[in-house]
């Protein structure tokens, strides 16, 4: 029935746009009958939705080598070319229609067909559920598997990034993300809810590396500059990630959390897993299974997604020019530019990135996989430029929910029983950019300190976003290692920004320099940062004292002596010393690491690129993520621990897979057994 009504709503979506589009008709030259039309519609709706069902996925699965985004444009002309042959296949050649137009029907009728048998489900529940349920039963019938559910039960990481602890909650709480309200309501069956505490360098690259590959070893900021090679590596830039995850597979001596039959989706590293789409790592690669194509075939093979998802499209840049014009009425502050490419980067990060990987983990389900592991950068890209307490971003949490609630339906009717884990990778602390609360870039600063002349205008310090780089990936542009900071001249320094956190490194300086040498040959410059009422503290090499921290009025604390809640350091809570002796080990440490101020009253930092919502760095909400597990799991830490860093949520995931489905993911040397807590909660 279903199949005759989205038939009947096409035959009348035909005869309509016969009658609205001059170009476009259904009907001879000498005219025919209003029957005769009718009939000649539903023929022309009906060969169309038929050559769409049948050609199309053939179609699709041939142009797979075509960049994605391209193929999300190609699909309205290849969309346009099914209808004309689909007019050619009405008796008596009645029905007719140029290039152009038949792009603009065939677009209109694939919605319209889309959005009428959507509707059906929505109606019927029973009917949705039935037809999951068909679904997984035609897969396993294909793979020879029972009827029932058999094996142990998979498990799904699904990664919010950028989502705080206290966002999630207070989202749970005021209703704004009803599934996880609800998962969190079920004392007994449902899930539990635990903050974990990052790195120093609380940012994607080396959170989402520590939890994938069980090593964010040497990861000291989202961007930072080498000196033995002269590179500057960029945790989003495809041959940064994939030589990040081949340092850390050549620490661990292990392939990541996903090497046994895992999907890794949307994410900057692979995790070892041998189904991918959306991988950074892996988008250099042009080797027979690398190119990360499975989870474009399996979302475009229906064209009614790709029309769905390019309305979807428009619609969210008309979102983000209508919300960042009303912003900018209002004189919202703190407030950075919206303008140029960033409302199609915002969209292709909130729809098309969000469909693809949603489809991709269903896909996964309904096949059965053991372990997924999935990011949704939607939030994150957002919060960096409306705030992370904006009700655009929280927006944005209502519509992450109800893919939640899709993906939870979904595993009701899967072969195997699947286990939701949601996690996140990092916070947003919220805050006016350094540039904004004082006038200068950090780059500025740093050169004002070292004697330099400093441009009347700087060129603006560029946003690191994930989501920036993923478009040119998917648009096969060449994304060049460290092309945000060309630098001539060995004696100036490179100034990189991660969020509140800034690294300076001095080419002509071999090795860490030391406090001492920068004394001799910048002599105004770490006073100049340590005084500054935008930073917070800096810690450089001292040959003296190993290293030391050094904050305002002449602070200076060595490394091995820092405490927290004192010094420099005070209003960095819980968790900052250790954090930052562990970052002082790392061989690629920047000659200074510059973290700017934090008020712990506001919750507010300064951000070192154009940033109103910002991560990199310590202070607030940033360092403090979020863990959510069912009830059946075992608990991430002993009663009274803390969970500690992103390596350490790594073994906790390690354990769960075993619970899930026994000692099958190859185990790193020295794994758990070196971890105490993880030992005594297991």
């Amino acid at each position: 029935m279903r199949v005759v009504v989205v038939w009947a709503v096409s035959t009348l979506t035909m005869l309509v746009l016969a009658g609205i589009l001059p170009d476009f008709q259904l009907q001879s030259d000498d005219g025919d009958s209003i029957t005769k039309i009718a009939f000649t519609a539903a023929w022309g709706a009906g060969a169309f939705g038929l050559l769409s069902a049948l050609v199309w996925p053939v179609l699709v699965r041939a142009l797979l080598i075509v960049p994605a985004l391209v193929l999300g444009l190609l699909v309205f002309f290849l969309n346009g070319s099914l209808l004309l042959l689909a007019l050619r296949l009405i008796p008596d050649g009645r029905g007719a229609a140029n290039p152009e137009t038949a792009v603009v029907v065939a677009a209109v009728m694939s919605a319209v067909a889309s959005a009428t048998s959507t509707a059906l489900a929505v109606r019927d529940d029973n009917a949705y559920r039935r037809r999951l349920s068909r679904l997984a039963d035609r897969r396993r019938r294909r793979s020879g598997a029972d009827s029932g559910r058999c094996g142990p039960p998979g498990t799904v990481f699904l990664q919010l990034d950028g989502v705080g602890h206290d966002v999630l909650a207070h989202a749970a709480e005021t209703g704004l993300m009803p599934t996880v309200a609800q998962w969190l309501a079920d004392k007994e069956e449902g899930h539990r809810l635990t903050p974990w505490r990052t790195d120093w360098s609380s940012q994607t690259g080396a959170s989402q590396l520590g939890i994938l590959h069980g090593s964010n070893h040497d990861v000291p900021a989202f961007r930072w500059y080498e000196k033995e090679t002269g590179d500057v590596m960029v945790s989003s830039r495809p041959a940064s990630a994939l030589e990040l995850q081949r340092r850390a597979v050549e620490r661990t001596r292990d392939g990541g959390l996903l090497t046994l039959d895992g999907a890794s989706r949307g994410n900057l590293f692979s995790g070892g897993a041998d189904q991918l789409a959306l991988v950074l790592s892996m988008a250099a690669r042009f080797g027979k299974g690398r190119r990360s194509r499975a989870g474009y075939f399996a979302y475009f093979s229906d064209p009614a997604n790709a029309v769905r998802t390019a309305l979807s499209f428009v619609a969210e840049v008309g979102r983000e020019i209508g919300q960042s014009t009303r912003a900018r009425l209002r004189k919202v502050t703190p407030r950075v530019k919206r303008g140029g490419l960033y409302p199609f980067i915002r969209a292709f990060a909130t729809v098309v990135e969000r469909d693809v990987v949603v489809s991709a983990v269903i896909g996964d389900m309904f096949a059965g996989r053991t372990a997924v592991y999935a990011d949704l950068v939607a939030y994150d890209e957002v919060a960096h430029h409306s705030g992370p307490h904006s009700h655009d971003a929280e927006r944005v949490l209502a519509r992450l929910d109800r893919s939640l609630a899709l993906i939870a339906k979904v595993a009701e009717h899967t072969p195997r029983a699947y286990r939701i884990v949601l996690l996140s990778d990092h916070g947003q602390s919220p805050g006016e950019t350094f540039e904004g609360a004082y006038g200068l870039t950090l780059k500025e600063l740093v050169r004002a300190g070292c004697g330099l002349p400093v441009p009347r205008r700087a060129q603006r310090t560029r946003s690191a976003s994930e989501a920036r780089d993923a478009v040119r990936i998917a648009l096969h542009r060449p994304v060049a290692e460290g092309e945000e900071e060309p630098f001539s001249r060995p004696s100036e320094p490179v100034v990189l920004a991660s969020g509140n956190l800034g690294l300076i490194s001095f080419p002509d300086i071999r090795g860490r320099a030391s406090r001492e040498q920068l004394d001799r040959s910048r002599p105004a410059l770490l006073g100049t940062l340590a005084n500054h009422p935008g930073v917070g503290f800096l810690l450089v090499r001292s040959e003296r004292h190993g290293s030391v921290v050094l904050g305002r009025g002449g602070t200076e604390v060595p490394v091995p002596e820092l405490a927290d809640g004192q010094g420099p350091l005070a209003p960095f809570g819980p968790g900052a010393a250790a954090a930052v002796r562990r970052t002082d080990t790392f061989p690629h440490v920047a000659d200074i690491m510059v973290n700017s101020m934090y008020d712990g009253a506001t919750g507010c930092v300064h951000a070192f690129e154009e940033q109103i919502g910002s991560h990199g760095g310590l202070g607030g909400e940033q360092s403090r993520p979020f863990l959510l597990w069912p009830a059946g799991l075992s608990a991430p830490v002993a009663p009274g621990g803390e969970l500690v860093g992103a390596e350490q949520v790594h073994r906790v995931l390690r354990r769960w897979l075993r619970e899930c489905s026994g000692p099958q993911v190859p185990l790193a040397q020295g794994g758990d057994e070196a971890d105490g807590p993880l030992r005594a909660a297991g």
